[in-house]
């Protein structure tokens, strides 16, 4: 078994039409980047929120979370969420965990490695050290027709054909010491 995964991360994939990057930040992380507790499947498991940048001509939205810290081959997929709405440029906190959610409305979510649909936390093995969270954010020309049931690489392949800018911000988490 790897101590990580040796494969990049999606956004690394994906080359989009415009130069300017798309930024996202995330009111739930602290100063030191860490991912507040009630976002780990260690705790609450709730979706934190999110916040990104506008685009010019943007459609629709995709959000991909990966964390390549992972010891396996593949960055272990956190969330997957395609066909936000292009004048949405924030997520709330706590998207519910189904394939398609009320809000936002048209969105879908992929499963993510722990085999759910939505969001999956943190959870990273004990003694393992800090891991990487990378929260992925495009813009899109269009919406994607794909289904939930729809794996991380056919999204990617979409990606690559409808990116209009890209961005993204890193979180960090620690599996919790047993006091």
């Amino acid at each position: 078994m790897p101590e990580h995964s040796g494969e990049a991360i999606t956004i690394m994939k994906v080359d989009p039409i415009l130069e300017t990057g798309v930024v996202v930040t995330c009111p739930a992380q602290g100063p030191d980047g860490r991912l507040a507790d009630k976002h780990s499947a260690y705790h609450d498991n709730i979706s934190p929120p999110l916040q990104w940048t506008d685009v010019p001509d943007v459609k629709a939205w995709a959000v991909v979370v990966e964390d390549p810290d992972a010891p396996r081959e593949q960055p272990f997929l956190h969330w997957m969420i395609w066909n936000i709405e292009g004048g949405i440029t924030a997520l709330p906190q706590g998207v519910v965990n189904a394939a398609r959610p009320v809000t936002p409305q048209a969105a879908i979510q992929g499963k993510n490695d722990n085999g759910s649909y939505g969001w999956f936390g943190p959870k990273p093995p004990p003694g393992h050290g800090l891991h990487h969270y990378y929260f992925q954010v495009f813009a899109l020309d269009d919406f994607l027709p794909m289904d939930e049931d729809t794996r991380l690489d056919e999204l990617l392949n979409a990606l690559k054909g409808h990116t209009i800018a890209k961005g993204e911000m890193v979180a960090t988490y620690e599996a919790p010491t047993r006091q």
